[in-house]
């Protein structure tokens, strides 16, 4: 059954799609989809995103090889987020770290930024 018609993206068209590691659950990284990224997402088992900066769609690890295979895509209570748990081939970062969520808030020098 397609339930994508009841996922709620944002006012863009975009929803926010958490990445995780299937085997660690370790969080790699935070990408975001339009319709057509999930569809491609769903139809090729490699995760796409759409790009908000280049506005365009991509593959993960098109450039650098570092694929994400999908093994599981679920939905939040409220229908407006995604989590994809993936097998990752290599680092999902695009620094060579395994997850892009490798800086620890340092309250000190970071109070400015929280509103």
């Amino acid at each position: 059954m397609n339930r994508e018609g009841s996922l709620r993206f944002d006012e863009k068209g975009l929803i926010p799609a958490v990445i995780q590691d299937a085997f660690s659950q370790q969080v790699l990284m935070l990408g975001w989809m339009n319709r057509e990224a999930l569809e491609l997402t769903r139809s090729t088992g490699l995760v796409h995103f759409w790009s908000r900066s280049r506005r365009r769609l991509w593959k993960k690890g098109e450039t650098s090889g570092n694929l994400m295979q999908v093994v599981e895509i679920s939905v939040d209570c409220d229908r407006d987020a995604l989590l994809v748990r993936v097998l990752r081939k290599g680092p999902a970062c695009h620094t060579g770290m395994v997850t892009c969520f490798h800086n620890p808030m340092d309250e000190e020098n970071e109070n400015h930024a929280i509103s």
